[in-house]
């Protein structure tokens, strides 16, 4: 009951703050409520009793939610959201589409077949371990390539950016 309480709450949190990254009038606002919905979420992991995605959740979405703020500030003309600005186009269509999304979405929840996701559970130390296997083996290769070309891209970026000084 306790368990069902937070992940309600969390959850509630999470579309709280994701509602507020398009009703405000500042990147930078918009970044901090995206960070804190996504947080929400992986809030809702650690609840769920999936520790491992929900710390992963939380530490992967900070990082990005931190190098995206600077890069905000360093780049953007109004990072603070001082001069008048709207966030959102196409309400009418936008609006529209969310909320025939938001209905499909309850409706495959609620009407949609659901079997058991598995015949029989591994014990938690048996998930961790295949979980690290299925990363370190086939698919470590594919991470390395993008973290490598993520960073690339940032540095070759930030030195296009950057006048030269002579």
């Amino acid at each position: 009951m306790i368990q069902m309480l937070f992940v309600l709450l969390f959850g509630a949190l999470a579309i709280w703050f994701a509602i507020k990254v398009f009703t405000t009038a500042s990147m930078m606002r918009s970044a901090l409520a995206l960070l804190f919905s996504m947080t929400a979420v992986g809030a809702m992991f650690l609840a769920l009793q999936a520790e491992f995605l929900g710390v992963l959740q939380i530490m992967m979405m900070a990082s990005e939610m931190v190098v995206m703020a600077l890069f905000m500030i360093m780049f953007m003309m109004n990072p603070g959201g001082l001069a008048a600005m709207e966030m959102t186009h196409q309400k009418r269509l936008s609006l529209t589409v969310a909320v025939a999304g938001g209905l499909l979405a309850v409706a495959a929840a609620l009407f949609g077949g659901w079997q058991p996701a598995t015949e029989a559970l591994a014990a938690p130390t048996g998930q961790v371990r295949e979980l690290g296997m299925e990363i370190l083996e086939r698919s470590m290769m594919v991470f390395e390539t993008a973290g490598v070309t993520i960073l690339v891209a940032m540095i070759a970026t930030t030195v296009l950016a950057i006048r030269r000084r002579t």
